[in-house]
């Protein structure tokens, strides 16, 4: 990402209807930290500007057309992989939430929410962080399926700090360069901290960290 603490960053916003468009342009525009370099209205179209502009940060609309499902978001990941991606949506289920952050999202807000919550979103991405929705976050805590279970062996400082990094969206290099050890190592603390948690996925790393309240305040 480019300069996450002085200068603008780079935004694309996609929405399939042109009334939430202008609603995120006005709210982004009342900042002064981002500048808008593109804007769409279909997956497709928000895709191909995202790979071919690499802005720092894109806003989603999940149900635009040509969306096709979870693949704009695969293909960010592979041939876009400095772009963070928040996704803006109507839709609140938890288990979609989980799946979307799974893929690589960095953010989901809901088009119902205050419009403070989106300016929340884009201060923590911009800073390396997530961002749930706190209606959506509640679901997470409340969720009868809850991991991290107490019979679970103790993480080590190490494996606590190498998840947390991860649930924040860093890939293992990223990780790595800021543990200042080698990205091997990162997979080894990884692995052994998910064995430790039975956790496979990132969507329950991510939720294990929420849980944990990890994901509260900027990464260091």
């Amino acid at each position: 990402m480019a300069d996450a603490v002085g200068g603008l960053l780079k935004l694309l916003i996609a929405d399939g209807y042109p009334l939430c468009l202008c609603g995120v342009r006005a709210m982004v525009r009342d900042g002064d930290s981002y500048e808008i370099i593109h804007e769409a209205s279909s997956g497709a179209e928000a895709l191909r500007l995202i790979i071919a502009q690499q802005p720092d940060i894109a806003i989603l609309d999940m149900a635009m057309s040509g969306m096709q499902g979870f693949t704009v978001l695969r293909r960010i990941k592979a041939e876009a992989p400095d772009t963070r991606v928040i996704i803006f949506s109507s839709f609140e289920d938890a288990s979609l939430v989980r799946e979307t952050l799974a893929e690589g999202a960095c953010g989901y807000v809901l088009k119902r929410s205050a419009p403070e919550h989106l300016l929340q979103a884009l201060n923590a991405v911009r800073s390396g962080g997530l961002y749930i929705d706190p209606t959506i976050a509640s679901h997470f805590v409340t969720d009868k399926r809850r991991i991290g279970t107490r019979g679970a062996m103790p993480l080590t400082e190490r494996e606590r700090e190498v998840f947390r990094l991860i649930a924040l969206g860093f890939t293992n290099k990223e990780v790595a360069g800021k543990l200042g050890v080698t990205a091997k190592s990162i997979e080894t603390y990884k692995n052994r901290a998910s064995e430790k948690l039975d956790i496979r996925s990132r969507a329950k790393i991510v939720q294990y960290a929420m849980l944990q309240g990890w994901l509260i305040g900027p990464p260091s």
